[in-house]
Parts: C-alpha cells; structure tokens; sequence
C-alpha cells in the first residue's frame, strides 16, 4: 500500500471520536482530529487532508459553517467533506448534500464497513 490516506475527523463527542478514531486506524488510515468547526478549518488549512469527517453539531461554528470556510478557502476547496451525523432524516440527508457535502454518513457508524465508506469519499486522481 503506498501513502497513508490523511483523514481529518471532526467529532465533539469523545467517545464517538475515539470509537471512529480507532477503526480508521486499524484500518490503515492516519487520524488527525479536531472538536471543533474553528479547529477542522485550522487544521486543514495545515494538514490538507485526503477526507474531511465532519460532524455537523458542534460547539462554535457547526459544520454547514465549517463547510463554507473550507469552499471559500483555495487550499481546502477541493478537500472531499462528509457529513457525520446522528441526524438520520432523509431531509437532513438533503440539506447537507445540498449545502455541499460530498457524502452523507450516519452515526452511530458500522465499524465493520466504515473504512470503506469513508474510502468511497476520496478523490481518485490519475497518476
């Protein structure tokens, strides 16, 4: 396997965090996580993650808000966000599609296909 796949969790509930934190990394993946909207904008700006987990209830800005800060920014534009969330509605599914969401998971996740999932949402470049 070539490179680890950078994946920026943004997650307040800890154990939630952990639990998600845990399985993406038996699975391979490097974990890099952030509690808070402000926080996940900082670190992707840094860290330009191949993936963005993102809660969308979170202290601060929530994770629409967090969203329009990475579009508008040239160097997290491009960066895939998906929403994770307790939020399992089909209208919730729809907003955050609709405000630019690359995908849509629901917690709680299913350990066994989230490495997977979150696969699913990276951008395949050509070599």
């Amino acid at each position: 396997m070539t490179d680890s796949v950078v994946v920026l969790l943004v997650e307040d509930n800890e154990r939630n965090l952990k639990l998600a934190r845990d399985v993406l990394e038996y699975a391979g993946f490097t974990v890099l996580v952030a509690m808070t909207g402000e926080e996940a904008v900082a670190r992707a700006k840094v860290a330009t993650p191949d993936v963005i987990l993102m809660d969308l209830q979170l202290p601060g800005i929530d994770g629409h808000a967090a969203l329009a800060l990475l579009r508008a920014d040239e160097r997290t534009a491009q960066i895939p966000v998906v929403a994770l969330t307790a939020f399992a509605m089909a209208k919730d599914r729809d907003r955050a599609m609709a405000a630019g969401f690359d995908g849509y998971l629901e917690k709680p996740i299913n350990v066994r296909v989230f490495p997977e999932q979150v696969r699913e949402h990276l951008r395949t470049e050509a070599p």
